[in-house]
């Protein structure tokens, strides 16, 4: 049709808007994931912890991923210990490249009984929520990791609740989520991640569903995932499709169900002689399933 516009054209008129290519790019990935509105993507974990930032980018590009978690002490070194200059750097290879930068996976953890551990880790997430803001990303991945035996647990509970309240306060200063991963021996059971977001006030705090086996105990992987839904942020992690048991099937069922728009994010614990091949594999396992969930 006349008044069709190309791709060409468009983005011709785009830049007269003052829209970069990058944006435009940004769009491409997810095109084979259909109008699901789940996005993939890599959380930097064993596949990556060794490639340097360009490395990542290029490799995400090169598979197809749209987005990147990227880990703490791993080789692309984005770090608070960066400069206002670095930082920059970082964000605009991201703006030059399809692959967003969807936040930081931190390793902090706030159920420690000795006050000054405690106060230490809520310091440190609150330096890397700036570098998250920095470098054009848009939460940090946070963890409970465990309630100590030696403390009732209602108390760690409460205490894991209050530090995320005052992180999340901290952190909407800065436009940024606090993603909370289930984690830990006792806190990735849904119950006990469900018991410490009851106390949280944070809008911006939100629950990183983590594909823990734990997520299949009683009432098992439906009755878990409606006890925490609502409190689901952007970011979910998973393991390979095709290792283990797992139900991922029908747990992007349930995300469908909830009309889910966020970041399905590999966190792959494998060794692949070729990684760039296995990332393809998985995303082709990825649109396989989330067509299936349209076939429902």
């Amino acid at each position: 049709m006349k008044n069709s516009l190309s791709r060409r054209v468009f983005i011709q008129k785009s830049f007269a808007a003052g829209v970069s290519l990058a944006a435009i790019n940004k769009l491409e990935p997810f095109s084979e994931a259909g109008n699901s509105g789940m996005r993939f993507g890599l959380v930097t974990y064993l596949w990556a912890q060794s490639w340097d930032l360009p490395t990542i980018i290029a490799n995400c590009e090169k598979a197809g991923y749209g987005g990147v978690e990227l880990r703490t002490q791993h080789a692309h070194k984005v770090e608070t210990s960066l400069n206002a200059a670095q930082r920059s750097e970082v964000k605009k290879r991201f703006a030059d490249s399809s692959v967003t930068c969807i936040g930081y996976g931190a390793n902090f953890e706030y159920h420690s009984p000795d006050p000054a551990v405690l106060r230490d880790n809520i310091e440190q997430t609150k330096e890397y929520i700036k570098l998250c803001k920095d470098i054009g990303a848009s939460g940090i991945k946070v963890k409970p990791n465990n309630l100590p035996a030696e403390v009732p647990k209602e108390k760690t509970i409460a205490q894991i609740a209050a530090s995320l309240n005052e992180i999340g306060k901290y952190a909407k200063d800065f436009g940024q989520l606090v993603r909370v991963e289930a984690h830990g021996p006792l806190t990735q059971e849904l119950p006990n991640m469900k018991a410490i977001f009851d106390q949280v006030t944070e809008s911006n705090v939100k629950i990183c569903w983590n594909c823990n086996d734990q997520d299949l105990l009683p009432p098992g992987l439906e009755g878990n995932f409606n006890m925490v839904k609502k409190w689901f942020g952007d970011t979910v992690h998973i393991r390979e499709l095709n290792d283990g048991n797992y139900p991922y099937q029908q747990l992007f069922n349930l995300f469908a169900g909830i009309d889910y728009k966020g970041w399905i994010l590999l966190e792959a614990r494998t060794e692949p002689s070729d990684k760039i091949a296995a990332m393809k594999e998985q995303l082709s396992l990825f649109n396989q399933m989330i067509a299936k969930t349209k076939k429902r």
